[in-house]
C-alpha cells in the first residue's frame, strides 16, 4: 500500500529529525571550521546516496521486507544474519527510537521551562509518552502510519524551508562574514573526521529505512530506486543548506556554545516568531521517531517468521494486517533505553555498532555478484561503488578505535558476539523452551490483538 510519494516521504521524513538540530554543534566541535564542517556534511550525503544506491540493488533483487537481514541470510548464511537481528533488535534500533524520542522531548518541554534545563523526569516521561503513541498508530493500521508520516514530513519540509529561505536573504543581503578564511584553524586528523563523520552520518541515518518494508511497496522495482534517487539527494542538499544558514547567523564559536542550535537561528532571524521552530522541530522529530516505528517493527517481524524470534512476533492482527506483536515489542525496548539514556552516549555507540552492519550487508552485495549470478538484478550498479562503501564502512569502525580506544566498544563487540551463544543454544540446537514458556502468553496475545500466524491470514 506504499506508493512512490510515500517511499520518498518516508526517507525524507526518516532521515531529516533530530539529526540536523543535535549534529551541527558536534561536527563542527571535531573540525573546528565552518569549510571543513560544509565538506563533512556534504560526504555524508554522499556516502549515504552510494550506500543507498548498493541497497536499491539488494531490495530489488531479494524483494523481502527486513532491510540488511534477508541479504545477509542470502550472502552468508544465517549466523551473520541472526547477529544482525540479535545486535538491531536489541541495541540499535530501539537506542535510535529513543534517542529520537529523547530529542523530541527536550524540544517540546523546554518553552515550559524558560531560563533552565526541563527537569529529566519529564523529558523522560514525554520521550516514554512519545513511543506509546507512535507505537499504538503503528499497531492499529499501515494507512494511517504512513499518512502521519507524509502529514508530519510536510511540517518538518516547512521549518526547513524557513531556516533555508532566512539563510539565503541574509546572504544575499551580504551577510557572509563567517565564511571568511573558512578553512583556518581547523582540525583535521584521521580521529577528528572520523568522529565528525559518526554526528553526521547520525543526521543521515534512515538512508536505507525503505528497504524495511520492500514486500509493503506498490511496485518495488520502480519505487525503490526512485525514492532512494530523489529522497536523499534532496535531504543532501537541504543539511547543507541549513548549515549555511546557521554559519550565516553565528559565528563557529557562537555556534558551539548554543545550547539549541536551531532555536538560537530562530531567536535571532524570526523574533517575535521565533516559537515556530521548536513547535516545528517537535514535529520533525515526531516524524523521524514514526518512520523508524514503521520500519522497524517490520525487522521484528521477519526474524520471527525464519525463527529467531519468538513465534509471536512474527503474528499479523486479523483486523488491522500490521504487524502488532513486532512493534509492541519494538516499542517496549525503546523505553527500557530511556529510564538511563544519554543521547551523546547512545549515538556514539549505535554509529559504531551500525556501520558494522552496514558494511557487511554492502560487502553482501559484491560477494553475491559472483555467488549469485542467477538472481534477477532490475538495478546494477557500478562494482566500484560497493567496494567505496565497503572500505569508508572499515575506516569508520576502525578509527575511533585505533584513535581514541575506550572499553565501550569493546563491550559493544562483545555484545554482538554474545548473539553466537544465543544462535547455538536456540537456533540450532533448537531448545524450545523459550517458546513453550511463552505459550500462554501468546495464547493471550492472539485474543487480546487478534493476531494470527501469517499463513491464517492468507487463508
Amino acid at each position: 500500500k506504499v506508493g512512490l510519494i510515500s517511499g520518498i516521504c518516508m526517507i525524507v521524513g526518516t532521515i531529516i529529525g533530530s539529526g540536523i538540530f543535535v549534529s551541527p554543534k558536534s561536527v563542527l566541535a571535531n573540525v573546528e571550521a565552518v569549510g571543513p564542517c560544509l565538506t563533512i556534511w556534504a560526504a555524508c550525503g554522499i556516502l549515504a546516496t552510494l550506500g543507498a544506491l548498493c541497497f536499491a540493488e539488494l531490495g530489488t533483487m531479494i524483494t523481502k521486507s527486513g532491510g540488511e537481514y534477508p541479504y545477509l541470510m542470502e550472502a552468508f548464511g544465517p549466523i551473520p544474519a541472526f547477529l544482525f537481528s540479535w545486535t538491531s533488535l536489541l541495541v540499535t534500533k530501539p537506542s535510535s527510537f529513543a534517542i529520537i524520542c529523547l530529542s523530541f522531548a527536550e524540544y517540546a518541554s523546554a518553552p515550559f521551562y524558560p531560563g533552565c534545563d526541563p527537569p529529566q523526569a519529564v523529558i523522560k516521561c514525554l520521550a516514554a509518552a512519545a513511543i506509546v503513541v507512535i507505537t499504538i498508530v503503528n499497531s492499529l493500521s499501515v494507512k494511517l502510519g504512513s499518512y502521519l508520516q507524509n502529514f508530519l514530513t510536510a511540517a518538518k519540509m516547512i521549518i526547513v524551508t524557513i531556516i533555508i529561505v532566512s539563510g539565503i536573504v541574509l546572504l544575499a543581503k551580504g551577510k557572509t562574514e563567517n565564511f571568511k578564511d573558512s578553512f583556518k584553524d581547523s582540525k583535521i586528523s584521521v580521529s577528528s573526521i572520523s568522529l565528525a563523520f559518526y554526528n553526521g552520518l547520525w543526521a543521515y541515518d534512515g538512508w536505507n529505512q525503505l528497504n524495511y518494508i520492500t514486500e509493503e511497496l506498490k511496485n518495488p522495482y520502480r519505487n525503490l530506486p526512485l525514492s532512494i534517487i530523489i529522497g536523499i539527494p534532496l535531504v543532501t542538499v537541504c543539511y547543507v543548506l541549513i548549515n549555511i544558514s546557521y554559519f550565516t547567523v553565528m559565528t563557529s564559536t557562537e555556534l558551539l556554545q548554543s545550547q539549541a542550535v536551531a532555536v538560537t537561528f530562530g531567536d535571532r532571524v524570526l523574533y517575535p516568531a521565533s516559537w515556530i521552530v521548536p513547535l516545528f522541530v517537535v514535529f520533525s522529530t515526531l516524524g523521524s521517531a514514526n518512520g523508524t516505528c514503521f520500519t522497524a517493527g517490520r525487522l521484528v517481524y521477519v526474524a520471527g517468521r525464519e525463527g529467531h524470534m519468538l513465534k509471536v512476533l512474527s503474528y499479523i492482527s486479523v483486523k488491522h494486517l500490521t504487524p502488532a506483536p513486532a512493534i509492541i515489542f519494538y516499542g517496549a525496548i525503546a523505553i527500557i533505553y530511556i529510564i538511563p539514556g544519554d543521547i551523546d552516549t547512545l549515538i556514539n555507540y549505535f554509529s559504531f555498532a551500525v556501520w558494522i552492519f552496514y558494511g557487511l550487508t554492502v560487502l553482501a552485495l559484491i560477494v553475491m555478484r559472483f555467488t549469485r549470478k542467477e538472481l534477477r538484478r532490475p538495478i546494477r550498479i557500478p562494482i566500484i561503488i560497493p567496494v567505496i562503501v565497503t572500505l569508508v564502512s572499515i575506516l569508520l569502525v576502525l578509527a575511533p578505535i585505533i584513535s581514541a580506544p575506550e572499553l565501550a566498544y569493546l563491550y559493544c563487540i562483545l555484545f554482538i558476539l554474545s548473539g553466537l551463544i544465543v544462535y547455538v543454544l536456540f537456533v540450532h540446537l533448537k531448545f524450545n523452551w523459550p517458546q513453550k514458556i511463552s505459550k500462554p502468553i501468546t495464547m493471550h496475545l492472539q485474543m487480546l490483538l487478534e493476531v494470527v500466524p501469517e499463513e491464517e491470514v492468507t487463508q
